[in-house]
């Protein structure tokens, strides 16, 4: 992609409850995805794709087993979701990545990610959809649960530091403030689906997505959204040893992310392949 209007820069869009409101409608007249990858979510799925009904009835709504022991996938078929699943465990990132495929596939216009452990509000949904419909060149809006200070979101302070630290990374690479790099809460247009159904990150695959976005020349935005505590299951990083691999995992991808050739060509830069001249 080369359009100059997916450069990465400026700061995020920050959509209001009326700009959300007014944006439900033209919602509902595109062709919408919501993706939960799950992982014995037994506990907490029901009361997710519930509130989906309730709050997002524009949106197909896919659920990624990823190999789960449980009932997972029962439970989802009961509540009428779609259900793909793996034979084997492949992690959030297959999971994800299997979802944006089905989309692309599909003809999806919109797809948006929603954990199924009950974190994310499916009302909140279309405070991210109005960011994507106000501004065109917006082809990601993460959720961000560190934009208003009325909110303390309830996590570990270890957990918490991690979060900023990666935060400040990422804002000096990309050059606009990303506050939330660890949340999965996005809806991402045609075009981040089509990048993200070609390539994903597998573990902890979050910042690293963000980062694709920047080197693809894809713009991403961030809105202001309110976060629960699981409601099921077991945190994928539970336990210092989980937490302290999770950092160096994510610090160790940022790094290598540095040093891998672009996969744009910027404007008047030398062609990327060229015949030798013959002497």
């Amino acid at each position: 992609m080369t359009d100059s209007r997916l450069a990465t820069h400026g700061d995020y869009r920050a959509a209001t409850d009326a700009v959300a409101a007014a944006t439900l409608g033209r919602v509902v007249a595109s062709k919408c995805l919501a993706v939960i990858p799950a992982y014995n979510e037994e506990v907490a799925l029901a009361g997710v794709l519930r509130r989906m009904q309730e709050q997002a009835p524009g949106f197909d709504v896919l659920v990624v087993d990823d190999g789960s022991t449980d009932d997972t996938a029962a439970v989802a078929e009961a509540a009428g979701a779609r259900v793909l699943r793996h034979p084997f465990n492949l992690g959030i990132g297959g999971a994800v990545q299997s979802g944006f495929t089905f989309a692309q596939e599909n003809g999806y216009d919109y797809c948006v990610q929603v954990d199924g452990d009950g974190q994310h509000d499916p009302a909140e949904i279309r405070k991210l959809q109005a960011v994507l419909d106000s501004d065109p060149a917006v082809d990601m809006v993460v959720g961000s649960r560190f934009l208003t200070a009325d909110y303390v979101y309830p996590a570990p302070i270890s957990r918490r530091t991690g979060i900023h630290i990666f935060a400040f990374i990422c804002s000096r690479i990309v050059g606009q403030r990303v506050s939330d790099p660890t949340s999965g809460f996005r809806l991402c247009n045609r075009r981040a689906i089509a990048l993200f159904a070609r390539d994903y990150p597998h573990d902890y695959p979050e910042v690293e997505a963000i980062l694709m976005c920047h080197y693809h020349r894809l713009r991403m935005g961030e809105v202001p959204v309110q976060m629960h505590e699981r409601g099921g299951g077991q945190s994928s990083i539970r336990g210092s040893g989980k937490s302290t691999y999770y950092m160096l995992k994510v610090l160790l991808a940022i790094g290598a992310g540095l040093f891998r050739a672009r996969p744009t060509v910027e404007h008047g830069d030398a062609a990327p392949v060229s015949a030798a001249p013959r002497i």
